[in-house]
């Protein structure tokens, strides 16, 4: 670790931001221009080239092509992880060697085996290193629904109604991933509000919209059981051409209670009335970004660990495989988890 030290409460973070992609460079600015006590001390990326670019007029941050080497550098304090979802086991890995803290954009990795892998790699330093990047548990309403459900206020939640609404895909994306890279917000947002764990998944394909690139199956309504007898629905639409939307509406013994209906301004004017909505993730979710890293960046100054945990890395994952196999088969699908850590506990 740098002199700073991420355990102490002084002094400013030197971070590794691993991935220089979409999500690494915004990340990158943020540290650099929006939250306060953390600074890029490095950047890591295969393609050096970029990297180096990225690193440019940042004063004293330094541009690797290896995770490892950009860790080693002599300010790094702690690692943000935001490269693709298959390099992030073996990123992870190289913090553990060096004891480094990590916010580890999600997935934790692509597969509950690899998570696995890297949840007992954890338990063998003996404490908590990853905060997992669910960025929807730093969103004010989400915050207020969850705080409204922890109170009791409107009685025991029975279920759950998601909606997860996207513009269009890009090339490439599959079935699969209307699983692994989009239902999994809902899929920690479920066990996080329920504080449940998620038990069973059905998926339920609808007729195509003509929107939809060849082959991909949209919408789709997911459905999760939880231990905790809840049923929980998600209606999964990435092609709907008009914005972005994500709502959560929690139905419970003695009221409901709904997220995500903010428009904006409304207005009237030229005989129309109404409002805007959100063109995509990074406009809708930027506070939560900004609220989730800076968290992060606390956290690690006090020498704690805060937020989800691989054990919420690990269970997503499961989750999305029993997902994606009932998206392939049309079955009810078990989720199978190994009991939980006392270290996640």
């Amino acid at each position: 670790m740098g002199e700073t030290g991420a355990q102490g409460s002084r002094g400013t973070l030197g971070v590794a931001v691993i991935g220089t992609g979409r999500m690494g460079a915004d990340h990158v600015r943020r540290i650099n221009d929006v939250i306060s006590g953390a600074r890029v001390a490095a950047v890591a990326d295969i393609d050096a080239g970029r990297a180096e670019r990225l690193a440019h007029g940042i004063e004293g941050a330094t541009a690797y092509a290896e995770p490892a080497a950009a860790m080693d550098d002599p300010g790094v304090d702690a690692v943000l992880i935001a490269s693709p979802g298959p390099a992030h086991e073996a990123a992870l890995l190289d913090a553990f060697a060096r004891d480094l803290p990590v916010l580890c954009e999600k997935p934790l990795t692509p597969d509950a085996a690899s998570a696995l892998r890297v949840l007992e790699a954890e338990q063998k330093l003996g404490h908590r290193r990853v905060q997992v990047g669910f960025m929807r548990r730093y969103d004010a309403g989400y915050r207020a629904l969850k705080s409204l459900l922890d109170k009791g206020a409107y009685g025991r939640p029975l279920m759950l109604h998601n909606k997860h609404r996207n513009v269009d895909t890009p090339p490439g994306f599959t079935n699969a991933m209307m699983i692994n890279d989009s239902v999994v917000h809902e899929i920690d947002v479920t066990r996080w509000l329920l504080d449940e764990e998620i038990t069973a998944v059905r998926v339920l394909r609808p007729a195509p919209t003509d929107n939809a690139p060849e082959g991909l199956s949209d919408p789709q309504l997911i459905l999760f059981e939880t231990a905790g007898g809840q049923v929980v629905d998600t209606e999964l639409f990435v092609n709907c051409r008009f914005g972005y939307q994500v709502s959560c509406e929690a139905v419970c013994e003695a009221g409901t209670a709904r997220i995500g209906d903010d428009h904006g301004v409304y207005v009237n004017t030229a005989g129309h009335w109404g409002g805007t909505i959100t063109p995509g993730f990074v406009e809708r979710f930027e506070d939560a970004y900004d609220r989730q890293v800076q968290h992060w960046v606390d956290a690690t100054r006090r020498g704690e660990v805060e937020g989800p945990s691989c054990w919420d890395g690990y269970a997503a994952a499961a989750v999305c495989e029993a997902g994606v196999l009932a998206q392939a088969t049309g079955d009810r699908v078990v989720v199978e988890l190994i009991e939980r850590p006392d270290l996640y506990r």
